[in-house]
């Protein structure tokens, strides 16, 4: 392996953190909000990684990541990786897509932390929700800062199940590397199998339940896809179960009771498979489910009573993911594999109604824009200038000057996020509720 070693935000119960340790990365220092995934992070990396006990207590913070007091970003300056998995509902499709306007929201502050940290190489995941047409402007600001700070970045969706998860699970991946790195980067190859059918994976932690091997098999046999997306929920709301209304009824096409998690297998405490219920699925089951499998993950145990270790394994960023991506990132950074040539050092454009007005001084109107995406080769309707400008509106400070003629004129502002303002409603809303983020 090697002596690279990673700075990992927003840490959870490790699925990132034991993927990167399997590709070769060891952890200086993981910081996660929640105790008890913490924990499970502390407790496992002295039972699977190999840590000793004050290894694991230095390697650990509990507290907000963007709190001074919990840990010096300074003292970490050029470290190879720094990672995460910022918290998902300000972009989640389930919610309202507040972005930068969500208190939750710590990928711009994950990448202004970029540029003050320096580290070689920057691994950011988060929802399908941010690759959407909403975000294109603030995924454009991300592109635009880390340019700033000498870094060639590139977003890219992955699925869990083109790297043997049985789960769909599409996750958007943030990749940025100083130049001298990216031109030995490659995204990571899919597998060219399909991973296990969910009735493959769980067929041996089913068949501990009190049912006959006849009923057992026709479960399998009904269960002969991969899963939805498992949801690991917030602090805000109830207790653990498996998803919205869509992703429950998936559950149910595969035999599976998708509105709670039992503390057994199928018995008395957990309806067998025939009749007019299906059987729940347990935390072990989940976190197989999650890709904590195989002979690399399935050693990992989870603390903390049953909600919050399904939390901790909804919320996470399945292993084998982690790994592949890990793997593509040492690579680069230890300069294997044959070099290429930096074709993202072309400017990439999500949001050219964004980059003209982060060019303009001056007020300019729709039909100006119009015009100026045409000249400039991106040519768009009027419409689609309307709705680009009303989702900038909802992440940048957008001034509106009415003209003489009636016409309005527009001026980018500031980015609303979160950047580490003291002032910052973030900051506010936080002390109120640190117990309910999540």
């Amino acid at each position: 392996m090697s002596d690279l070693e990673v700075v990992e935000i927003c840490a959870g119960a490790g699925g990132q953190v034991l993927g990167l340790e399997r590709a070769g990365f060891r952890h200086r220092l993981a910081v996660e909000l929640d105790a008890n995934a913490a924990r499970t992070l502390q407790h496992n990396l002295i039972k699977v990684l190999g840590y000793t006990e004050k290894e694991a207590e230095d390697a650990v913070r509990v507290g907000d990541v963007a709190d001074p007091k919990v840990w010096n970003p300074d003292e970490h300056r050029g470290v190879d990786l720094l990672a995460g998995g910022v918290p998902c509902p300000p972009f989640s499709i389930a919610g309202k897509q507040l972005g930068a306007g969500d208190e939750r929201d710590l990928f711009a502050w994950a990448v202004k932390l970029c540029g003050r940290m320096k580290p070689k190489a920057l691994l950011l995941e988060n929802v399908k929700g941010l690759s959407g047409s909403r975000f294109t402007a603030y995924r454009q600001h991300v592109l635009d800062q880390l340019q700033d700070y000498g870094y060639i970045a590139e977003w890219r969706l992955l699925q869990a199940d083109q790297f043997g998860v049985s789960q769909l699970r599409p996750r958007f991946i943030l990749v940025a590397l100083q130049p001298q790195y990216a031109e030995y980067f490659d995204w990571p190859t899919p597998r060219t199998t399909p991973p296990p059918t969910v009735g493959e994976l769980l067929r041996d932690l089913m068949a501990q339940g009190n049912w006959s091997e006849e009923k057992l098999e026709e479960w399998v046999k009904r269960a002969d896809g991969i899963a939805p997306t498992i949801v690991g929920g917030s602090k805000k709301h109830g207790g653990a179960d498996l998803g919205p209304t869509r992703a429950k009824a998936a559950w149910e096409a595969m035999g599976v009771d998708a509105k709670g998690v039992a503390d057994d297998p199928p018995g008395p405490t957990n309806p067998r498979v025939k009749g007019v219920e299906n059987p729940m699925l347990t935390v072990e089951m989940v976190a197989r489910i999650q890709g904590w499998y195989g002979e690399d993950f399935s050693d990992w145990e989870f603390l903390g009573g049953k909600t919050s270790r399904y939390r901790q394994i909804g919320n996470a960023f399945p292993p084998p993911v982690a790994r592949a991506l890990g793997a593509a990132i040492r690579d680069a950074l230890l300069k294997k594999g044959e070099r290429h040539g930096l074709v993202e050092k072309a400017e990439v454009v999500h949001d050219p109604v964004y980059k003209i007005l982060r060019s303009q001084k001056r007020p300019i109107t729709t039909e100006q824009l119009v015009v100026k995406l045409a000249k400039n080769g991106t040519p768009l309707e009027q419409p689609e200038v309307e709705r680009r400008l009303a989702h900038l509106g909802r992440d940048f400070k957008l001034t509106k000057t009415q003209r003489s003629n009636g016409d309005t004129a527009f001026k980018l502002g500031e980015f609303k996020a979160f950047l580490g303002q003291e002032e910052h409603q973030r900051n506010q809303i936080f002390a109120r509720q640190a117990a309910l983020f999540s």
